[in-house]
């Protein structure tokens, strides 16, 4: 069973673990991790979920295990999910933030990396397929109501991110 670190509101570690699954105690938080993947094209590499988990569309992304850095659980899901080797230095942290409804601090990472699909070796238990999407089939995925709500809300912030930059990602 995966153990979660918990931190305090300022991101302390506190040196208090849970068991994935268990809630979350009362002035504590867990680590929650996001990758959006685009590649050349502008296409973004969106995942929809196994039915066992919800069956939605979302972006690759979970929890930190105990002892793992937020970049070291990006990695690791990645891997994981899709079977995608990746280094630190092809992502990049663009937004950290904290949601006390949640008790979640989450940390967005941002990839530009060209594969093909038919090379990745999918975690069948998490995920049933992947596709390259562009953003506007993904914006209609949130608008039908088929993509995973908390990583909606991270799309929207990802492009007002990139926005704000003057880095245009459509």
């Amino acid at each position: 069973m995966e153990k979660r670190d918990l931190y305090d509101i300022n991101r302390n570690l506190t040196g208090e673990t849970i068991y994935k699954g268990e809630k979350i105690p009362k002035d504590r938080y867990i680590v929650v991790v996001l990758s959006f993947i685009q590649n050349s094209k502008g296409e973004f590499l969106i995942q929809k979920r196994s039915p066992q988990k919800d069956g939605k569309y979302a972006s690759t992304g979970g929890h930190a295990k105990t002892g793992e850095t937020s970049m070291q659980a990006i990695i690791t899901e990645i891997k994981e999910e899709l079977g995608l080797d990746v280094d630190e230095k092809e992502l990049e942290l663009v937004y950290s933030g904290r949601e006390d409804r949640t008790q979640v601090f989450f940390d967005i990472y941002y990839m530009k990396k060209d594969f093909e699909i038919e090379d990745l070796k999918l975690q069948k238990e998490e995920v049933d397929f992947v596709e390259w999407d562009t953003l506007d089939r993904v914006k209609q995925l949130i608008d039908d109501g088929l993509f995973l709500k908390s990583h909606s809300e991270e799309v929207f912030r990802l492009m007002n991110i990139f926005k704000s930059k003057g880095i245009d990602i459509e």
